[in-house]
């Protein structure tokens, strides 16, 4: 956490300072109107204490320059010259509190604390927010271990390496070290390495100046300049290629670039936050990734979890993912059946919880009536039906030229189901019902659709 003072007495500025250190709380001085703005457009604060006069304005023009950069931030305001007009006014413009000079320090105290308390709780509702629709929410101990570190680590400004398998969530992590940072407020800037041939990607990162290369018909800003003051988050560094590894390297070294075809270098401030689902080490090995650029990268290293450790997290997050594409489709879908729920738990996740995810929508589509229900396909035949892709919209893979008759197809999956589970119960509809997780009145019903061909089955 990180405070402006901003009063023209040296000895309440010192005072003060030393009031939010016993708070943890980092503190900037200003001694005028003027030196102010300089810190409030260079940097993020969460609390800003503020003189009412100074030798060349307003505290109370401080107050809106501050609410027009960044409105989270809280502002106490600290003068001589109390009176309820300017408190109130103050007050209507968003300050959190107002204390009059010369003050009680226990008094002070007693606001910093409370504004403390109130930012943390602030800022902790936003994340666990965030968390509930990105993943990042359970109560396994690995996933507590994960957070608890973003928590340490975020408020520092040192680069990030983020790994683990695919769909762990790794970009969920990225954006909490940025919003639990001093950067908050600032750019977040993502780019896929392996979404780009190199020369692409050095574009995209670097910039280009008009006629740099064909194609080039006016200057383009790079995703470093765009990300200036922010975090720049490089999903699979682990594909790029050697040479724009070097060139990367020495970025992170001099926080300097000069765009594609321009002679002139630019200045910028820039988080790097990285991660990969490759073994980087073993990369380094084989002579694919440089030794020096994994050290630079990796200042901190956090490993995301896969579901497979963090299985009883699994009915959190099922929860909070089902929420979310129960209104996606308009589905009035109230309860998940035991036997799909044991499916989903002890089920073997590739793809984590982006797989988890698509699995559940996929259920949803197909599903009917209040109860989510086993889905007795294997899930290799089962994806075999749809698209995995969790951005494209789960259409059929292959797809005839005269179109599909989409009720007669679900119909005949249908039955071919339920002729199937009661063959396998030999039989015995209330067995049969139970193998395809439903009810026996749902069973008896569907099977009644289909009633010419189920004349010879027994109960």
């Amino acid at each position: 956490m990180k405070a402006l003072v901003v009063d023209d007495e040296k000895n309440i500025q010192e005072l003060i300072k030393i009031l939010l250190e016993e708070y943890g709380i980092e503190s900037d001085v200003a001694s005028t109107f003027k030196e102010s703005l300089e810190y409030i457009n260079k940097n993020y604060y969460d609390l800003a204490l503020l003189d009412l006069r100074l030798p060349d304005g307003s505290g109370i023009d401080i107050l809106k320059e501050i609410k027009s950069i960044n409105i989270r931030t809280e502002v106490v305001i600290i003068t001589a010259f109390a009176s309820s007009e300017t408190a109130v006014e103050a007050i209507k413009l968003g300050a959190y509190d107002y204390i009059a000079k010369p003050f009680n320090i226990n008094d002070l105290r007693l606001i910093i604390r409370n504004v403390k308390d109130k930012i943390e709780l602030e800022k902790r509702i936003c994340v666990e927010e965030q968390e509930r629709t990105e993943g990042l929410a359970g109560k396994s101990q690995v996933i507590q271990n994960v957070k608890e570190t973003i928590k340490k680590i975020a408020p520092y400004d040192i680069n990030v390496l983020i790994i683990g398998e695919s769909g762990t969530g790794k970009e969920v992590a990225a954006k909490m070290i940025h919003r639990l940072s001093n950067r908050g407020n600032k750019p977040f800037v993502a780019i896929n390495c392996a979404s780009l041939p190199g020369e692409l990607l050095e574009s995209e990162l670097f910039g280009y100046k008009k006629g740099a290369f064909t194609g080039a018909v006016s200057d383009k800003k790079g995703l470093i300049e765009e990300a200036n003051g922010g975090t720049l988050f490089l999903d699979e560094i682990g594909e790029m290629p050697l040479t724009l590894q070097a060139k990367l390297l020495r970025f992170l070294e001099e926080q300097i670039i000069r765009p594609l075809g321009s002679t002139k270098e630019i200045k910028v401030d820039v988080r790097i936050v990285s991660a990969t689902n490759r073994d980087l080490e073993e990369e380094i090995k084989k002579g694919n990734f440089r030794e020096d650029l994994y050290y630079r990268l990796g200042t901190i290293i956090i490993r995301m979890p896969s579901l497979r450790e963090r299985k009883e997290d699994i009915p959190i997050l099922v929860e909070q993912i089902l929420k979310e594409i129960k209104e996606k489709y308009k589905k009035n879908i109230t309860r998940i059946s035991p036997e799909f729920m044991k499916y989903l738990i002890s089920y073997d996740y590739k793809g984590n919880i982006r797989e988890l995810k698509n699995i559940l929508e996929k259920a949803v589509i197909l599903s009917e009536g209040e109860e989510l229900n086993f889905f007795p396909i294997s899930p290799e035949k089962f994806n075999s039906l749809y698209i995995d892709d969790p951005k494209d919209e789960f259409t059929v893979k292959s797809f005839p030229d005269e179109g599909i008759d989409l009720k007669n197809v679900l119909s005949r999956i249908e039955k071919a189901l339920l002729f199937k589970a009661l063959e396998r119960a030999d039989g015995v509809k209330t067995k049969a019902a139970d193998i395809l997780g439903l009810t026996f009145r749902e069973f008896r019903y569907r099977l009644s659709k289909y009633k010419k061909d189920s004349e010879n089955s027994v109960d």
